[in-house]
């Protein structure tokens, strides 16, 4: 049974491809997406996706966003 939902990842993809980036809560928030890395593992299989950790309020977190210049693999 595969645990990924397509149209997430279309839609991460699509996001991340207009030039901006995306947090783990933002995708929870935009599109229900509780597993987010999850669906970057899957989108690096084909796409350069580098990650940036951040740090609030003494929570460390992962911004992901596609390599500019970077073509799909």
């Amino acid at each position: 049974m595969k645990n990924s939902n397509p149209s997430q990842e279309k839609q991460i993809l699509k996001f991340l491809q207009s030039g901006r980036s995306i947090t783990p809560l933002a995708a929870l928030k935009r599109w229900g997406c509780f597993r987010l890395g999850a669906r970057i593992f899957q989108l690096r299989k084909s796409h350069e996706i580098e990650n940036v950790w951040e740090e609030r309020d003494g929570k460390r977190y992962a911004r992901y966003r596609i390599v500019k210049n970077s073509v799909s693999k």
